[in-house]
């Protein structure tokens, strides 16, 4: 089972290795159009993609630590760099939000006297093609392996897809006499840049502290109350480690079984949650009813 979830993993530095070969191209596309054609949204869609370089680079990293096998100081395994991972890329498209919202609010104070060349939109437009299309990948990819580094990436490349539209629309709206809806155009960015990475934080920060959904708990609770052995649970945990989930259960059976046949009921909750659920581990306790 290891071998195949280290598989995925590997799997999961392909679509980070996209992710990275698109920034690069894309923030140097925009930074350099966005400059010659005075487009302050386009240079801080430019500086948006510049920064989703680095994260994608921490997903990576994250990634091929998560590979490592157990070790005498990660008993568990090396799972959750993924998570850390992504709580780092959102830390530094935070830092980069503020800045560009900072530098569109400047440019709108200090006046804005022409409208930028179309040839920013049409950067824009090309731009969101491309991420969006990352996204669909990278999307696909998430789901397959179960990411959650992957699937936080591929929220990234569709806000980026986004920010391009937004972009493009405010360069094209500026042409009408109304030059300042670029630099305005360029705030929204720096908004969405902040949204995006505190969605990421806010998710990562929920798995490294053990957050889980609790309506997987109810369906974990139904499954096992499928098998008629069962005659009720006294607590029910789940956690997650990286991309694998671990299950810890307290069931109870009828008093009078022996305790081989107790060890049995017990497998038996364990094969179903692992086969239904694709669980990484589940950790079952008998107590007599």
């Amino acid at each position: 089972m290891d071998d195949q979830r280290y598989s995925n993993l590997k799997l999961g530095e392909r679509g980070a290795m996209i992710s990275i070969a698109a920034y690069i191209i894309l923030s140097a596309l925009k930074l350099f159009i966005g400059n010659i054609g005075n487009s302050e949204a386009l240079t801080a869609d430019g500086l948006n993609n510049a920064t989703d370089i680095l994260a994608s680079v921490s997903v990576l990293i994250g990634l091929r630590l998560s590979q490592k096998p157990a070790d005498e100081n990660h008993h568990y395994g090396h799972w959750k760099a993924e998570m850390v991972a992504s709580m780092v890329a959102s830390f530094i498209m935070i830092i980069v939000g503020f800045q560009v919202l900072v530098g569109a609010v400047t440019s709108i104070f200090d006046g804005v006297s022409e409208p930028p060349d179309m040839i920013a939109a049409w950067t824009g437009i090309f731009s969101a093609l491309v991420m969006y299309f990352v996204y669909r990948y990278n999307k696909r990819l998430a789901q397959k392996i179960k990411s959650q580094s992957v699937m936080a990436a591929a929220k990234d490349n569709m806000s980026d897809s986004l920010v391009s539209i937004g972009t493009a629309i405010g360069i094209i709206g500026s042409q009408f006499n109304v030059p300042w809806l670029d630099p305005l155009t360029a705030v929204i960015v720096g908004l969405l840049i902040l949204k995006t990475g505190w969605g990421i934080f806010r998710d990562a920060s929920h798995h490294l502290t053990d957050g889980f959904d609790q309506d997987l708990i109810s369906e974990y609770k139904e499954t096992i109350f499928e098998i008629p052995e069962v005659k009720g649970i006294n607590d029910l945990k789940a956690r997650s480690y990286g991309n694998n989930i671990v299950v810890d259960v307290v069931i109870t059976v009828d008093s009078s079984l022996a305790i081989g046949d107790a060890h049995d009921i017990s497998t038996k909750v364990e094969e179903r949650l692992m086969e239904d659920y694709e669980i990484y581990d589940v950790h079952v306790h008998v107590e007599p009813d």
